[in-house]
């Protein structure tokens, strides 16, 4: 899960036409690429997000995007290095919105409903599958190995089968329409079957919701709102997995990410980890792209999940979801900063690692403590 190098020309070519920093031109060129023909501001940076938001559209439910990201369970935070024998150095991964259950089903539990899920094991009974849904009308969430997939750019061979979920919203003479917020984009079956099953955990998944009450439900929204919130803040503080990997999942992943940084002493802290200055400028260049882009949003998620949680204020009449609002997009400044630390060092010739490794640990130190805060405010509210 290297960095794309078409992405990164793209990127440093952006940088010597405005003078921006790597993080922030590299926001800009993922904006621009994730929106490319998009109708307008609805369509923001957030996939699972934009898809939440169409799929529950086709049910009757007209949600914004905020609302929509809370109801997927929002902001998360996963924390892990991986080492394999045949990558050249270790594998950085944060995943800053909700994880591990899939979007789909989140969103349904929320709801108060049960998601369909569906599997194949074979690539005619999983497209008929498919298009028996598609004829009923109805939208299928599907998970697929990005670099398959045209028009998304294949980076190192691991990670052509990174999971992207796609909204599969029509059939065509040619073969499909995945929804890319308000737009689509059309591919062949055969595409499609070789994208589908190319990321093994999701091989021809299908997942749907059941009919919503029409035109939605002020009253069920409401409700699935309030989990919603208690989800987020149950994954932030508690067992996600119930076992011992969720030592590395919410704030006490943050707690082992600061932890790592500042170890200049074990194999697992960074400054032995990735102790060339290759590898330190690839860790800190997957840590910005982590918090800005790879499986989140702009400053992880968290100004996406401030404004539903104001949403939710409002909806709820619940003042105490208001402070977590502010506390949240405050991390999500924090969150940001901390990206563009890192993105600017990946970008330098040399770094002094053992200073700058200290310096992201204390700023993921004060995003921790915020969402402590902020997670205090919504367990304390009226949920």
């Amino acid at each position: 899960m290297t960095e794309q190098k078409s992405l990164k020309r793209r990127v440093r070519e952006r940088m010597a036409r405005t003078g921006e920093s790597y993080t922030t031109a590299r926001r800009n060129v993922v904006a621009r690429a994730d929106t490319a023909g998009a109708a307008g501001p609805e369509d923001g940076p957030h996939r699972p997000s934009r898809l939440t938001r169409r799929l529950l559209e086709a049910h009757g439910l007209d949600v914004t995007e905020p609302t929509a990201c809370g109801l997927g369970g929002g902001v998360g935070f996963m924390y892990a290095v991986f080492e394999y024998r045949e990558v050249p150095h270790p594998l950085l991964t944060v995943v800053a919105q909700h994880h591990p259950t899939p979007w789909p089903v989140a969103v349904a539990e929320n709801l108060g409903v049960d998601a369909v899920t569906a599997h194949s094991s074979a690539v005619r009974p999983a497209l008929g599958k498919l298009d028996r849904q598609l004829d009923g009308g109805t939208p299928a969430w599907l998970t697929v190995a990005r670099g398959l997939l045209p028009g998304q750019e294949a980076g190192d061979p691991w990670e052509a089968a990174d999971p992207y979920p796609v909204l599969a919203v029509d059939r065509t003479p040619a073969g499909y329409l995945l929804a890319e917020g308000r737009t689509a984009q059309e591919v062949s079956a055969d595409d499609l079957a070789a994208a589908w099953a190319g990321h093994r955990p999701g091989r021809f998944e299908l997942v749907t919701l059941p009919a919503l009450p029409p035109g939605g439900n002020e009253e069920q929204l409401a409700a699935g709102v309030r989990r919603a919130v208690r989800m987020t803040a149950r994954h932030l503080t508690g067992p996600v997995l119930g076992n011992s990997f969720d030592v590395n999942f919410g704030l006490s992943g943050m707690n082992k990410l600061a932890t790592e940084l500042r170890d200049a002493r074990t194999k697992k802290g960074w400054t032995r980890r990735f102790a060339t200055p290759e590898h330190a400028r690839y860790a800190c260049a997957r840590l910005a792209e982590c918090l800005t882009s790879a499986y989140t949003a702009p400053g992880g998620t968290r100004p996406l999940y401030a404004a539903f949680l104001a949403e939710a204020a409002d909806r709820l009449d619940d003042p105490g979801l208001g402070r977590a609002s502010e506390l949240f997009a405050e991390s999500g400044r924090g969150w940001s900063d901390l990206a563009e630390r890192a993105g600017t060092a990946a970008d330098a010739e040399r770094a002094d690692e053992p200073a700058l490794f200290g310096d992201l640990a204390d700023r993921v130190d004060r995003c921790a403590d915020l969402e402590r805060a902020a997670v205090d405010q919504m367990t304390s509210s009226q949920m």
